[in-house]
């Protein structure tokens, strides 16, 4: 058992690992190609058929790139296609999905206070959300709206809100967060391989054989991948938030992740205005920094909207929180929620080290990590994972209490 727990979690960092190595080769890519089609230029030396060009220099060498909207009189012997990056992204990021998510369903999966439901019904529900996802998206592209094209990504819009919704009432905030960035994800990998490849193949045959491209298959193409130039940005957010617990474990998680989608399209807007060499449009990171601003307000669930207290999260020495009147019983609520898995011996299935080498043993160590245990299973809902150890509400709220009432004492 011991060996087992072990491979795993080497298994699970490999999957990782390699998700991350492929998200770096397609995003990276994808970057780089819009750069470089926003910034073309029009020149009257240009062959036949050329659009525009650009002059680059990198690694000590110069490079002139030149772009056809069709192809060049003579079709070159190799062409190199653009496609990999995107499938083995999304093939390592729905394996770790399976090793992380589908293989501890109970710890990572299923909060039994949001719904309470067996991993097999959970799992179904995640692949089904996914297939679901492309499908809604792709009858929505196809459709009289897809005639549209910031129509389209506005109602594009509302669905990915609903879904945000609707993760957060099945699973837990990690897992909502998680299925968002790979139902996102999953649309986009499904555009380079459902519409994007399978289109520059026919014009490419056409070319081949003499005859002449119809155009729509290039306006097809051009949309789909507008749509994955403005959702890579917040998929990547949502890849990190399981990190980072108050994004995710908080009461307006799914409002916090609607406003992701928006900073996606304000950041998105500047590197396509600035490498098309339209200006720098300053206003975008104002929105940005705004809609962040608000993203940190929401995640602290404050007075106005709860009724809570809202205080800074301020971790002074521990002697501090030790000294607290609420520890003693903060200490019974630690070891009996907290230390099955955070101790130097777990107890917990298929634990074998303290998570992130956190031990809540003793008083000094409880003491030490009051911040930790504040936001993430005060403020937030990230622990216990999945809420595995059924802390309540009343426990959530004496840990708040723990915290702010030892840093008041310490400002006076």
């Amino acid at each position: 058992m011991y060996e087992y727990a072990i491979a795993w979690e080497w298994l699970a960092f490999a999957a990782r690992w390699f998700h991350v190595i492929t998200a770096i080769a397609w995003i990276g890519s994808s970057f780089y190609f819009i750069a470089l089609d926003l910034g073309l230029v029009k020149r009257p030396h240009l062959p036949p058929g050329a659009y525009g060009e650009e002059w680059q220099v990198h690694g000590g060498g110069f490079y002139h790139i030149q772009k056809y909207l069709v192809a060049p009189a003579q079709m070159p012997e190799h062409l190199t296609w653009f496609k990999y990056e995107s499938y083995f992204t999304w093939i390592s990021g729905f394996l770790m999905l399976c090793i992380v998510y589908y293989g501890g369903a109970d710890l990572f999966l299923i909060d039994r206070h949001v719904l309470d439901i067996s991993p097999t019904v959970a799992i179904l529900i995640s692949l089904g959300s996914l297939a679901l996802g492309w499908l809604v998206y792709d009858l929505l592209c196809k459709s009289p709206l897809g005639r549209n094209t910031w129509g389209l990504m506005a109602v594009l819009y509302v669905v990915l809100v609903l879904m945000a919704w609707g993760y957060t009432q099945l699973f837990t905030g990690r897992a909502a967060f998680l299925h968002l960035g790979a139902f996102t994800a999953t649309i986009m990998s499904a555009n380079v391989f459902m519409i994007i490849i399978p289109n520059q193949k026919i014009v490419v045959a056409d070319l081949i054989a003499g005859r002449v491209p119809d155009p729509k298959y290039g306006q097809v193409a051009k949309q789909r991948s507008l749509h994955n130039n403005y959702l890579t940005l917040p998929v990547i957010f949502f890849m990190l938030s399981n990190h980072y617990p108050l994004s995710f474990g908080t009461q307006f998680n799914w409002v916090i992740a609607a406003l992701v989608f928006l900073m996606g399209v304000t950041i998105r807007h500047w590197f396509n205005t600035t490498h098309a060499r339209k200006g720098r449009p300053t206003w975008t990171w104002i929105v940005t920094i705004i809609l962040f601003i608000l993203i940190m307000w929401l995640s602290t669930v404050p007075k106005l909207l709860t009724g809570e207290t809202d205080a800074a999260a301020v971790a002074p020495a521990f002697q501090q929180f030790a000294g607290d009147p609420h520890f003693p019983a903060v200490k019974q609520l630690v070891s009996t929620r907290c230390s099955m898995c955070h101790a130097a011996e777990p107890v917990y299935e298929g634990i074998v080290r303290p998570p992130n080498g956190v031990m809540l043993e003793n008083d000094a160590e409880i003491a030490a990590h009051a911040r930790e245990i504040y936001i993430q299973a005060g403020r937030s809902h990230a622990m216990p994972p999945g809420n595995i150890t059924d802390i309540t509400p009343d426990e959530r709220k004496l840990l708040v209490a723990w915290f702010e009432s030892a840093v008041e004492g310490k400002k006076q």
